[in-house]
């Protein structure tokens, strides 16, 4: 969200615009932001004067969208793309992807080393050459992965495109192939992580979370002493430090054969880093709870002298509460010994700076209920945050929020669950508080799945308005049905007198769509991009025929390719004939391997409109519907980059036409991923028709 001081400062600065298609994009985002800004003059803009604009307004650039981007000249488009590289402006999924189909369409994707890493991501990779495989793939494999989180079938083909520059998956992956593969090492199978050069750790940091079996390669990675800092036993602390989050998945066994003295000062060291809000809580916990197990293990192993629950280490003070190694001294029994309520009720602040284990978190609760029976007082909320998750919907009710702010600490924490989203919201309307755009930019959008129908209703259409573009994507389905009434009641105003105004106001909340406001859209010529396309409602999708899909995407309709193994995108295609993929542009090669067609339920014939509100379900009761969109870290959506080892990936991404596996490598280009429809669809009752070839 623009503030309105930025757009009151930009006066002189837009004196020079003259470009209809970039007066447009700065008239779009200024109005779609915040407070419009009145009257542009005309007069000359080059290339020169594109690269000023864009220097001096780039916190507009986040509000970027593609419509009114699109009139841009090819000269102004490569100025404006560049400068999102050197300004290193943040684009989100549904921006980048129809800028890349933008930047392809005017020939620009050759000018790629000057393009941000992340804009490579969505770029058709059928051009990229031989020539420039290397370059473009070590500059976009060191993108944000996960913004390809809804279109699995490009984030298989970017990596099928590393490996073709590196003539095929290695035994060994060496220094240079790490290099070239950047983040893409977060999709490899474990083995491959676990013979690769060590420097493979490098690429490891960069993961935005390890899976079970790439945790477990790590610490088979660490113990082998391969690595730069060699076996655990000669580990010290700048070693450790340089290892980053990734120290927080060492498994307690290795942290056993870790000098005592290098252990406890990383030890103080992580916690320094918690207290300064560069550890995550879920990562701090994480290294803690093994950490600690680790040395419970080793006290275990030694003659036990005392029993009980008696306070061994003497009682906990103000200034053993300021010691970092506090959790190492005092485990979670420890804790409830010899913690006195009076010292808790003085010392809570301190206490709450550790990362406690949930154990501790359950002590310290139970404590707090000793010393404040009738609920917490206001001012000592703001401490407890990442104890909400423990609290009844009974228990918030006892607490007195009478401020936003207090709302927001507890609910901008992510440490909420979904139950205490709406107990906090009702305790906070029951006196008197109202629920404004402003707080719901402040909580995320995501808090916006777990509030009551009735909380929903009572949010006034302006406010929804000055809300932003919130992010609904893991909301489940009757929830996005829900709040795309509200929006369609917020914005309506504009749905047949600006159309393209309207669908930039009502994108984040067509989840929820029925299928009468899709088909109106196919026909507003707004060229929806594939990010907002892959989290449509399944059910009302499957009801949209080709010419409508293809009216919908506009130019954009070429990204089916990269979607086409999204869970919500499966059904619809499942109901397409042969001659309907060849439409679309989508191989029909039956041996070609794809994810199974999914039956999820027969179709939605009644779109979300014609339900009263009291009638929909609630996010309790939602295990039927399904949930479209996926949380950041989702590797769901990649069967073959995850489940499947590299070399196999190879195999089926090298598979003749015929269906017999080649034995040479491609040539790389073009690489893009062929995933056609298995014939498994049949068996779900979509006949697949061969009419006619492609």
């Amino acid at each position: 969200v623009i503030r309105a001081r930025q757009h009151s400062a930009m006066g002189p600065r837009v004196g020079a615009l003259a470009s209809p298609g970039l007066t447009l994009l700065l008239s779009f985002t200024a109005h779609c932001s915040g407070p419009q800004t009145e009257g542009f003059p005309k007069g000359e803009l080059n290339a020169n004067g594109a690269y000023s604009w864009v220097r001096d307004n780039t916190s507009l650039l986040e509000d970027f969208w593609c419509q009114p981007a699109s009139q841009l000249p090819r000269e102004q488009l490569s100025a404006l793309i560049k400068s999102l590289a050197s300004q290193r402006v943040s684009l989100k999924a549904w921006q980048l992807s129809c800028l890349a189909n933008l930047a392809t369409r005017l020939g620009l994707q050759d000018d790629f080393k000057l393009h941000p890493p992340n804009l490579l991501l969505f770029y058709n990779l059928n051009h990229v050459t031989e020539a420039n495989c290397w370059e473009f793939t070590h500059r976009a494999a060191w993108g944000n992965i996960e913004l390809l989180a809804n279109l699995p079938n490009q984030r298989v083909a970017l990596q099928h495109t590393a490996l073709s520059c590196l003539g095929g998956p290695h035994l060994q992956l060496s220094a240079s192939d790490l290099g070239l593969l950047g983040v893409l090492i977060c999709d490899m199978d474990a083995s491959q992580i676990v013979t690769a050069d060590p420097h493979v750790l490098k690429n490891l940091l960069h993961c935005p979370q390890l899976t079970n079996t790439q945790r477990a390669a790590l610490n088979t990675l660490l113990a082998s002493g391969r690595t730069q800092f060699g076996p655990p036993g000669s580990w010290n602390l700048e070693g450790l430090k340089s290892l980053g989050p990734l120290a927080t998945y060492i498994y307690p066994h290795l942290w056993e054969k870790v000098e005592e003295a290098v252990g406890l000062d990383f030890f103080r060291s992580m916690v320094v880093a918690y207290r300064a809000g560069r550890l995550s809580q879920r990562d701090a916990r994480r290294f803690i709870t093994s950490f600690l197990e680790s040395k419970a293990n080793s006290v275990s192993s030694r003659p036990k002298r005392r029993t009980g629950r008696s306070c061994i280490h003497g009682n906990i003070t103000a200034a053993t509460l300021q010691d970092d190694l506090f959790l190492v001294h005092y485990d979670c029994t420890q804790l409830e010994s010899c913690l006195g309520t009076h010292v808790l009720r003085a010392n809570l602040d301190p206490l709450m700076q550790h990362p406690l284990p949930a154990e501790c978190q359950r002590v310290v609760k139970a404590k707090l209920s000793q010393i404040y029976p009738h609920g917490i007082p206001e001012d000592q909320l703001h401490l407890i945050t990442s104890l909400v998750y423990l609290y009844s919907l009974t228990e918030i009710g006892q607490w007195n929020i009478t401020s936003r702010d207090t709302v927001v600490a507890l609910l901008a924490s992510d440490v909420a669950l979904e139950n205490q989203t709406e107990a906090v919201l009702q305790t906070f309307l029951d006196h008197n508080g109202k629920v404004t755009g402003t707080l719901l930019v402040a909580i995320g959008g995501s808090r916006l799945c777990w509030m009551s129908l009735q909380q929903i209703q009572i949010i006034r259409p302006s406010e929804f308005r000055l809300a932003g573009a919130p992010d609904i994507s893991s909301c489940p389905q009757s929830r996005k049905n829900v709040l795309y009434i509200k929006a369609r009641e917020a914005f309506r105003n504009n749905s047949t007198t600006e159309p393209n105004k309207y669908y930039y106001y009502i994108r984040p909340y067509l989840g929820g769509a029925s299928l009468e406001e899709l088909q109106y859209l196919a026909q507003a010529n707004i060229s929806m991009d594939i990010d907002t396309f892959t989290n449509l409602n399944p059910l009302v999708l499957k009801n949209l025929s080709v010419d409508e899909v293809k009216a919908l995407l506009g130019q954009n309709v070429g990204d089916l390719q990269k979607a086409r193994s999204n869970p919500n995108v499966i059904p619809w295609l499942c109901t397409l004939d042969r001659s309907d993929l060849c439409e679309l542009g989508l191989d029909t090669n039956l041996s070609s391997p794809t994810p199974a067609c999914v039956t999820r339920g027969p179709p939605n014939t009644t779109h979300p409109l014609s339900h009263p509100l009291h009638n929909l379900d609630l996010p309790g009761n939602d295990a039927a519907a399904p949930a479209s969109g996926s949380p950041p870290v989702h590797l769901g959506y990649l069967p073959l980059a995850v489940a499947l080892p590299s070399s196999l990936l190879w195999l089926l991404l090298h598979q003749a036409p015929s269906g017999s596996t080649g034995t040479t490598p491609r040539a790389p280009g073009p690489w893009l991923l062929q995933m056609a429809l298995p014939q498994s669809c049949q068996a779900h009752g979509h006949q697949i028709q061969e009419r006619r070839t492609c």
